[in-house]
């Protein structure tokens, strides 16, 4: 029986690919480090744990909620944007979700009718151009360069847009370059869209896990013309290393959010209840165990970079926030005699025993991603093994 042609005709994600494929040579004995899953390798904070015991075993775990999520949880979400966004948000301009990748996916399915074009700025993280396909929409790429600091520019934005141009997505911090764009940027990025019409899609995850005095700004804040045509996509994977828990939550416009909440109803219906009531607890409780962790992270970028600058062929811009390096590597390719970034990838697997992410699948074939999210005994001696087989 032939399967559906959205199926033959979707990408497997290749970050949860390369991590399968990791995991497999390691199961089989070999002495392989991966630097290829964006997950932080932190055990959720115990509040946040214990808060989930405590809704177990008083029973309010056993029972549907709500599909967009409890009223408890959406008033812990309209606090946290109080706190890190600066505005108000009212509980039916906000859901929560089985994580913000499924967010990002009833997103595209509220807004999207057939040929419905999605601008979308490369490098970009591997599962928007499937999803915006999903949903029958046209994914249109818009090159950004290291030049400009994988940026986008309004001219770039001009050029790509058409009559079919309905959302722009903006991912700031970057998955998977790091880089973060400045207030003036996104003022100019977000008048654009406002002037044509257009509904920008935040991608905020990273949003709280910036460095060396790098400062995060959503674009929702910028102004009220540009937050009233934004929907911003948030989650607890990242911050809370609670990639497990599935929690993520978008808030905008009444009538995207509650179609959103349609789709969520048809499909999963509530995020699991355990999920929300340890989301409530990470939201509102202590934040301690956040800045431990992103202090953890920034020590590491700032360890790891200097050491993979000296690996030859590789060439990458310092990254701001998120957790991840993306080397430029045609030259090391070169060296190595690749003219193919997934198969110099997969020889690095083979003969470094280090699995990184290809390039390709992030609409970069010159680079590769590799994620700091790891011990830092774990990096380095990473770090150490490319150097010795690009030295060969």
């Amino acid at each position: 029986m032939e399967l559906a042609r959205r199926v033959l005709n979707m990408e497997e994600s290749i970050t949860f690919a390369a991590g399968a494929k990791a995991q497999a040579l390691k199961a089989s004995g070999r002495d392989i480090l991966s630097l290829t899953l964006g997950e932080p390798d932190f055990v959720t904070p115990e509040n946040i744990r214990q808060a989930a015991q405590a809704a177990i075993l008083d029973g309010r775990s056993s029972f549907y909620t709500p599909a967009g999520g409890l009223p408890e949880l959406k008033q812990a979400i309209a606090r946290y944007f109080e706190t890190f966004y600066g505005y108000s948000v009212k509980p039916n301009q906000i859901v929560a979700g089985t994580g913000a990748k499924f967010l990002l996916y009833t997103f595209f399915m509220t807004v999207l009718n057939e040929a419905d074009e999605v601008i979308i700025p490369t490098p970009y993280w591997v599962s928007y151009a499937d999803q915006v396909k999903l949903a029958a929409g046209e994914p249109v790429f818009v090159q950004t360069s290291e030049e400009e600091a994988f940026k986008v520019t309004v001219p770039q934005l001009e050029a790509a847009r058409t009559s079919k141009t309905k959302v722009l997505l903006l991912n700031s911090p970057s998955n998977p370059t790091g880089m973060i764009y400045t207030p003036n940027e996104l003022e100019a990025i977000g008048n654009w869209a406002v002037e044509h019409d257009i509904l920008i899609l935040a991608d905020d995850i990273y949003g709280r896990l910036v460095y060396n005095g790098s400062q995060f700004t959503p674009i929702s804040t910028i102004s009220e013309k540009i937050k009233d045509q934004t929907i911003v996509i948030n989650g607890l994977s990242k911050t809370y290393a609670m990639t497990g828990w599935r929690v993520g939550f978008a808030a905008g416009s009444e009538d995207i959010i509650a179609g959103m909440a349609k789709i969520i109803s048809q499909t999963t219906s509530n995020l699991t209840a355990v999920s929300q009531y340890a989301a409530i607890e990470a939201l509102t409780g202590p934040q301690d165990s956040i800045e431990i962790m992103r202090q953890s992270f920034e020590k590491r970028l700032n360890t790891i970079y200097p050491l993979l600058e000296q690996v030859p062929g590789f060439e990458l811009i310092k990254p701001q926030g998120a957790f991840y390096l993306f080397p430029n590597v045609k030259k090391a390719m070169a060296l190595k005699g690749y003219s193919d970034v997934t198969n110099f990838t997969n020889a690095v697997l083979e003969e470094a025993e280090v699995a990184l992410v290809t390039g390709a699948g992030f609409g970069a074939p010159e680079n590769v991603r590799l994620s700091y999210a790891a011990e830092l005994s774990t990096l380095e001696e990473a770090v150490r093994r490319l150097k010795v087989f690009m030295e060969k």
